[in-house]
């Protein structure tokens, strides 16, 4: 019952499915929860509801992404040989607009939004949409869009070991690093459920690849059918973006001056690149990228820029799901930084941290399950600093009391959320909130 339960269920509804939802936290008094009820949608709520499949004979289950397929009601759907489906999956079934699939380690979220940008500074016809892991269902757009819209979608490998039918206009895979092991279990199974994104692509459709990740590449290369677009940073000779003269250039055609890019960071050029092979490959103008590069300054939670207090700048990170994600965030400032930092333990150690907490944290602030681990990695780095509470509530006027002028507090958790929030976003806006309330002597 999050946000694409609810929109894929209205669906479903609207197709002439008969629908039951299951939902292990306890419904009661939930609005949205009422509505489907309204309108004929079965529900249980506050356990599992295993003997459903005694009573009915299902079709189809469609599984919140985050949910594990060790799950006692997946796993008898499986037993039974049930369809177990992702939300888009069933959004991309009746969609008649053209679809670009968004995939990545990090920066989907940043390029999706670039790309949606980009084309509605440019389509002739037609609307962009941002959807998908972003944050807004495919679902809530798919029954009003026509064949001159789009639809730019991020997607997580969650979402994406539950789309067997996907098959993109147009693919990007930013980048692939080891994360969310819990839940793959190994760093191939991690793989396969990123490459899904190409698997039915045809030759007359497009993949774009990350050329600097050569070992990834490879595998790409022998998996996908689609036609490559590779992307490197490193100006390699067969990149179709690259940087020339202090220019961005798509092939031969120069795009815009690297000064005149609003959006900051190094790590973002990557996104940029992905976002300007995709917009060149969908025929939108120069001018119209320009224009999207010369106004986006970033999306919220990923190095928000919160606040100036006191002489201390804040910066909301909270989209830094992993330890790769909170490199690239520290390693953004040249300012030193009070690090606020933890979150749901997945049985990883934070030594790959240790040397970006050397070079640029002056002070940290760690909660969450991942405090003590965090904190190792901490004292590895050399740092006396170390404060450890159980909330990021605690965390953020600790860090506040710890800073000192000019210096930057940064959230960039480098775990996921689910200890304590039930999304990254929930984490950020509280966050916020937190940066908002305090009280400076």
């Amino acid at each position: 019952m999050g946000k694409s339960g609810y929109s894929v269920a209205n669906v479903l509804l609207n197709l002439g499915c008969e629908v039951f939802l299951n939902e292990s936290k306890d419904l009661s008094g939930n609005t949205d929860a009422e509505k489907l009820q309204s309108k004929g949608v079965n529900i249980r709520s506050g356990e599992l509801a295993l003997d459903w499949y005694d009573k009915y004979s299902f079709e189809v289950i469609v599984k919140s992404p985050g949910i594990s397929y060790d799950n006692p009601m997946v796993q008898e759907g499986l037993n039974r040989s049930i369809a177990i489906v992702t939300e888009p999956e069933i959004g991309f079934s009746i969609c008649n607009a053209k679809i670009i699939g968004i995939t990545g380690s990090n920066g989907k979220t940043t390029t999706t939004t670039l790309v949606a940008d980009m084309l509605n500074n440019g389509l002739k016809k037609g609307k962009a949409y941002a959807v998908g892991n972003i944050g807004v269902p495919v679902c809530d757009i798919v029954q009003k869009v026509t064949p001159n819209d789009v639809l730019v979608t991020e997607l997580s490998s969650f979402q994406l070991m539950g789309m067997p039918s996907i098959k993109p206009d147009i693919a990007a895979i930013i980048d692939i690093y080891p994360t969310h092991l819990d839940y793959h279990k190994t760093f191939d199974n991690y793989i396969s459920a990123k490459l899904s994104i190409t698997r039915n692509q045809s030759a007359e459709q497009f993949l774009l690849v990350n050329q600097d990740q050569s070992d990834i590449l490879k595998i790409e290369t022998e998996y996908s059918k689609a036609t490559l677009e590779p992307i490197s940073l490193e100006n390699k000779s067969e990149s179709v973006v690259s940087i020339k003269d202090n220019c961005l250039q798509y092939k031969e055609e120069k795009i815009i001056n690297i000064n005149e890019i609003k959006l900051p960071g190094q790590h973002n050029l990557q996104n940029i690149s992905f976002a300007v092979a995709i917009s060149k490959l969908m025929g939108i103008t120069n001018q119209a990228i320009k224009k999207t590069l010369t106004t986006f300054t970033g999306v919220k939670h990923r190095l928000q820029y919160v606040d100036e207090i006191a002489n201390r700048k804040f910066y909301n990170d909270s989209k830094a799901t992993n330890i790769e994600a909170a490199l690239v965030a520290i390693n953004s400032f040249n300012n030193p930084e009070v690090l606020i930092a933890g979150g749901l333990d997945r049985g990883f150690e934070f030594d790959d941290l240790v040397i970006a907490l050397k070079e640029h944290v002056s002070k940290i602030v760690l909660y969450g399950e991942t405090k003590e681990l965090m904190a190792k990695a901490a004292k590895q780095a050399g740092l006396s600093d170390i404060s450890i509470v159980d909330t990021l509530e605690q965390a953020v006027p600790l860090a506040f009391e710890k800073s000192s002028p000019g210096e930057i507090i940064l959230f960039s958790p480098a775990a996921a959320s689910w200890d304590q929030f039930d999304s990254f976003e929930e984490r950020g806006d509280c966050f916020i909130k937190y940066v908002k309330s305090l009280v400076v002597n």
